[in-house]
């Protein structure tokens, strides 16, 4: 096993070269297996033509890319990554997650990534841990993490949520109809068997809610708050009736979107899940 830090930890006094070489050294590799391999895993990282450096006179994304080719020098089973891009900005860290997914694809080997981002959570795993006061709640696929947490907590700590309070008013198969504290009755997967009565959190996510100006034919009726542009979407505040709702409007279907505009919003019952009240 080895460990990559998110302070880098590189010896300040070594070349690139001779940081990369620095765990073979430590067991006894020969001479010339360490030349080819420090050789290997600076080419890995596009890193060659920098062997001869310090690590002061390199980028932060650089640094991390040599500890990147320290710890798989030796090409171990489990790599441990202890938010090991937290130290880059933003455009850095875009880069450095393509690369590393590039490096575990191509070695194959175990990573075991350590991060409190959800997006990157998200973007770099084939499976997700999520963990609450030193328990496991749920360990799956990143795509049913985020489209299906098992509880509250996963919902709201992955990604963005929507969560409105209520109670189960009945069930029909695997779907409920919840009474919302707020008044309307709405739609959902009753994913945990809650019986009527109980109280719940109808949960759903924010591109998962069709927002249409105008207050009539939808789950709720509610007005913009704010609309942020992002682009590819409106990032919309919507509120009443005591509740505060995110959505996410694509930009094509946006018009008549704005602040102080009355709208209806609706989802699809199957995009909404009815959990533990919290």
């Amino acid at each position: 096993m080895c460990v990559v830090f998110q302070i880098y930890a590189l010896f300040p006094h070594m070349t690139v070269g001779e940081n990369v070489a620095y765990p073979l050294r430590q067991r006894r590799t020969s001479k010339a297996q360490i030349a080819r391999q420090v050789d290997d895993a600076l080419a890995m990282v596009e890193l060659t033509h920098l062997a001869a450096r310090r690590p002061a006179e390199l980028s932060g994304g650089q640094q991390q890319r040599v500890a990147l080719a320290r710890a798989l020098v030796f090409r171990p089973d489990l790599v441990l990554m202890d938010e090991p891009l937290g130290a880059l900005d933003k455009r850095l860290r875009a880069q450095m997650q393509v690369e590393i997914k590039r490096l575990h694809r191509s070695l194959g080997m175990t990573f075991v990534y350590v991060t409190h981002d959800q997006s990157e959570a998200l973007t770099m795993s084939d499976r997700v841990a999520v963990f609450h006061d030193g328990r496991s709640q749920q360990i799956d696929t990143a795509r049913d993490v985020y489209e299906a947490p098992v509880n509250a907590f996963v919902a709201d700590f992955i990604g963005e949520n929507t969560a409105l309070p209520g109670e189960i008013a009945a069930i029909d198969g695997d779907l409920c109809q919840v009474r919302l504290d707020a008044g309307p009755t709405v739609g959902a997967l009753n994913v945990m068997g809650l019986a009527p009565g109980a109280r719940t959190r109808a949960c759903v996510r924010p591109e998962r809610l069709q927002v249409t100006p105008g207050d009539a034919g939808g789950d709720l009726a509610l007005e913009v708050q704010e609309a942020v542009y992002f682009g590819d979407h409106l990032r919309v505040v919507l509120g009443g009736m005591g509740l505060e709702v995110m959505a996410k409007a694509p930009i094509d279907r946006a018009s008549g979107i704005a602040p102080g505009e009355r709208v209806s919003v609706r989802w699809d019952p199957v995009h909404c899940r009815a959990l533990d009240h919290g």
